[in-house]
């Protein structure tokens, strides 16, 4: 990736898109899945797209934009505003306010982005501007939408969403409405089905299950990320360096785990080692999936709320390091194995008795897989995008503790996974040493560091 790259970007002011019709105007609560704390955020994404020279004399931004409009019909919650009930219940005003659209040209040629597209990338504000008093939560568009003209042709779509109205699926699904409507369909093929009440507390609530994800601890060690001085990279896994990664596992159980389950466990290993936490203090994984295989009956086809859960697993940093890989790993796999439909109903009542707790944060690491989304297949007339996904890693509610296992095909041809991690510099290169150390098949039990060590202390 061409990190040194530098280009300008003009834009034009920011405008509304309203819905191409009339639409409802109404009152739509969210799910308490929905509401929750954690969930209390943006999401970024972008799309990079080349020129077709069968689209000559076609703009993307004019293309993007009326498709929007129409496609807003269907989906004319987006076009709404989040309001707070007492309780801390959200609701969507639907009241056609419209998503906030951006037009720009940048002078840069898409191949100036190098052979690797993968986050972080350069100029990344300027590709999804921020428009002042847009970002909070609450009484704002939950949508906005850029478009970027490159010198090429190409161009780079790139999108900003409301975490608490869709998770990653149902934002895979509208973009996908929006390119079949761009290509001239008078309707998506799958129809949105609101229906937040599905995933609503049950009357009484009552929490059935262990959720020791939403534990309330005090961060007493001071061992929250800081914001300074971050360090962003991305880590290509194919093959390759998943083959080395199973290598360190015996022999008898080497295809026994999912790529997910090994991946996660090893970056987690080597997050926790790269940090330098005291031997005895928690830390967690947090493995995000959505849930919806999990019902039975199944939700509806087309409901794009959130269904995702936040499954932990908790041990000691001594434990987890001292360990070989295994020991992680049947704790990842622990963790999976206990999301049922009864769960989710579980933290919907959860929800609602404890006032919609965001999930632990002290010495977290959150992962989520959205490599099987197809977002990088969302066709706007000029084909499938180079590249497809989360615009960066450590985004959410609390910024540093995520990161997303993205769908990839390096400059070789391979196909694997970029991940995007978001450290502390310092920690960010043993990081680096560490995971190195791993896939050439050399990695040694590290002891601790000393409790009085000078390095940064940061939450996993």
């Amino acid at each position: 990736m061409a990190q040194s790259l530098l280009f300008t970007v003009k834009r034009h002011a920011p405008e509304f898109v309203k819905p191409s019709k009339t639409t409802p105007h109404t009152i739509k609560l969210l799910s308490d899945i929905d509401d929750q704390d954690g969930l209390r955020f943006q999401i970024p994404l972008i799309q990079f797209y080349r020129y077709d020279p069968n689209m000559k004399g076609k703009d993307p931004v004019d293309v993007i934009r009326k498709a929007l409009a129409k496609t807003l019909v269907f989906y004319y919650p987006f076009a709404g505003r989040l309001r707070e009930l007492s309780g801390r219940k959200l609701m969507v005003d639907c009241n056609d306010e419209g998503v906030l659209f951006i037009e720009a040209d940048a002078d840069v040629r898409l191949e100036q982005f190098g052979d690797a597209l993968q986050p972080p990338f350069p100029c990344l504000n300027e590709l999804l501007f921020d428009v002042p008093g847009s970002s909070e939560v609450l009484n704002t568009p939950l949508l906005l939408i850029q478009v970027t003209r490159l010198k090429c042709g190409g161009f780079i779509f790139a999108l900003r969403l409301n975490h608490a109205i869709s998770d990653a699926a149902g934002l895979t699904q509208f973009m996908s409405a929006l390119g079949e409507i761009s290509l001239g369909m008078k309707a998506p093929s799958i129809a949105p089905v609101w229906k937040r009440e599905l995933l609503n507390a049950r009357d009484p609530p009552r929490v059935t299950c262990f959720h020791r994800e939403y534990e309330q601890i005090p961060n007493t060690k001071g061992t929250i990320i800081p914001l300074d001085n971050m360090a962003h990279r991305s880590f290509f896994f194919g093959p390759t360096e998943l083959a080395a990664i199973r290598a360190l596992l015996p022999h008898h159980q080497q295809q026994q785990h999912s790529n997910f389950e090994i991946l996660t466990a090893c970056l987690w290993r080597c997050r926790t080692i790269a940090l330098h936490p005291d031997t005895d203090e928690e830390v967690r994984i947090i493995c995000i999936g959505d849930m919806r295989s999990k019902f039975n009956p199944p939700l509806p086809n087309g409901y794009y709320g959130n269904v995702i859960a936040f499954p932990v697993a908790v041990t000691t940093a001594g434990k987890l390091i001292e360990n070989p890989l295994e020991y992680a790993l049947e704790l990842v796999k622990k963790a999976k194995a206990n999301i049922t439909q009864e769960y989710m109903h579980s933290v919907a009542d959860l929800m609602v008795i404890k006032n919609r707790p965001h999930f632990t944060v002290a010495r977290s690491f959150l992962v989520s897989d959205v490599s099987r989304l197809k977002v990088r297949d969302v066709d706007f007339g000029w084909g499938k995008a180079v590249y497809g996904g989360p615009a960066k890693g450590g985004v959410g509610a609390i910024p540093g503790i995520a990161s997303f296992y993205i769908a990839f095909k390096n400059a070789k041809g391979e196909e694997g996974l970029v991940i995007p991690v978001c450290l502390p510099n310092k920690a960010m290169e043993r990081f680096v040493k560490e995971l190195d150390n791993v896939l050439k098949n050399n990695i040694n039990q590290p002891t601790m560091v000393d409790q009085k060590s000078s390095f940064i202390k940061a939450s996993l």
